[in-house]
């Protein structure tokens, strides 16, 4: 037997809790000031986005859910939803091996996945980010640069 692989295992847990949390909000919605902001790369495989967002977002993109979503169906891979962008609703479908961050500002939660390529100098860093994070109210879906969870 090998060595525990403690970062696949961490990261399996995280994943677990993101699917436990959408899970709740899917079934009853999203409780008291909660929302979350979920990056996510949008070239992993599993990935269904619409072409047009594809184009505009070929690494990653944030989306945000708050206000307005709806169709929010969790399974064992990953969640879909439709989001409203402007005024064109879109489908999207997010496995959690492709999310990057998943943040919720109302309190100060949030995960980071590190993988092979990040840089070295971004760990640790989401706590001081977290505080950062300057919501606005909106009741659209909201595209959200990754700018704004980075120093």
């Amino acid at each position: 037997m090998g060595d525990i692989d403690y970062g696949n295992l961490m990261h399996a847990a995280m994943r677990g809790l993101i699917r436990q949390v959408l899970t709740g909000v899917s079934e009853t919605g999203l409780p008291g000031d909660h929302h979350f902001f979920i990056t996510f790369s949008t070239h992993s495989e599993g990935v269904e986005i619409a072409d047009w967002l594809m184009q505009r977002y070929p690494q990653e993109m944030t989306v945000v859910l708050q206000h307005w979503f709806e169709s929010l169906d969790v399974d064992e891979d990953g969640f879909g939803v439709t989001l409203n962008f402007g005024d064109t609703p879109e489908r999207l479908y997010i496995p959690y091996d492709a999310i990057r961050t998943f943040v919720d500002p109302s309190v100060e939660f949030g995960l980071r996945f590190e993988s092979a390529h990040d840089d070295d100098d971004d760990e640790d860093e989401l706590d001081a980010e977290l505080a950062e994070v300057e919501e606005e109210p909106h009741g659209d879906a909201e595209i959200v640069s990754l700018d704004k969870f980075r120093k």
